[in-house]
């Protein structure tokens, strides 16, 4: 048994595909969601297929109270997490130039991808570090290729809010070396996921697909197999990485 994992955002994509995983390997995983319910509890009964406990809880996680109550509810319901997947996110309205954004548009964006985010691996590191009585743990932080390519005419500000995931994942692997806590992240290239539908792009994989090294998009288990790994005692050694899985982009 691998311990207790939390993966946030895991009714759908990335996140969902990394919870299915995770039980595979032997992890015991709370499933969070915003509003999904229905394809939570899909999640949910795979992790218990795989025979492993799964606990489903609701939660935004750009609100500092719901990311509290989720972690409150993982240490009631399933135990302490040792392990955390950041992968909520959202991409609010379609593609756009900063000269075309609100303060509301920034303000959203900025809250769920990177306060949200702190405010997740805050909770972690009260229960893992050895300087809190932990045991130690794993955070992997989902951000994306975008953060470092800028998404220009596109998403700017999440790209400025997924750069902040990677500053936070180098400094944190830093901060908490001798506590016990290994930090890495993952950066999603293209991938197939209903992500671009909901941004207003459906027909996004398809056309940009042609234009990629590989000529594909990435699927959501794709990235879940890096997810997982950087969780799992394999990677013993590993922290302070970020690990693109963009094919070759």
């Amino acid at each position: 048994m691998r311990g207790v994992m939390i993966v946030t955002g895991a009714s759908r994509g990335i996140g969902a595909a990394t919870a299915r995983l995770a039980a595979r390997d032997g992890f015991d995983v709370c499933v969070n969601y915003r509003s999904a319910a229905d394809a939570a509890e899909a999640v949910a009964a795979d992790v218990r297929a795989a025979g492993r406990r799964a606990l489903v809880v609701q939660g935004d996680m750009g609100r500092d109270a719901d990311v509290v109550r989720l972690f409150e509810t993982c240490d009631r319901e399933l135990g302490r997490p040792s392990a955390l997947v950041n992968n909520a996110g959202v991409i609010t309205g379609s593609r756009r130039r900063i000269d075309q954004t609100t303060w509301e548009m920034v303000a959203q964006t900025m809250t769920l991808n990177l306060t949200g985010l702190i405010a997740c691996c805050r909770e972690a590191i009260r229960r893992m570090s050895s300087r809190h009585g932990g045991p130690g743990g794993a955070i992997v932080n989902v951000s994306s290729v975008a953060g470092r390519m800028g998404a220009p005419n596109l998403w700017m500000d999440y790209a400025a809010a997924k750069g902040g995931v990677d500053t936070l994942t180098a400094g944190l692997a830093l901060e908490l070396a001798e506590e016990g806590i290994r930090v890495n992240g993952v950066r999603p290239g293209l991938i197939d996921t209903d992500l671009h539908a909901a941004a207003g792009m459906p027909d996004r994989v398809a056309r940009f697909s042609k234009h990629l090294p590989m000529k594909r998009a990435g699927t959501p288990e794709e990235v879940a197999e890096a997810i997982v790994w950087l969780a799992s005692p394999a990677a013993s050694y590993v922290s302070g990485a970020i690990i693109d899985v963009a094919g070759a982009r």
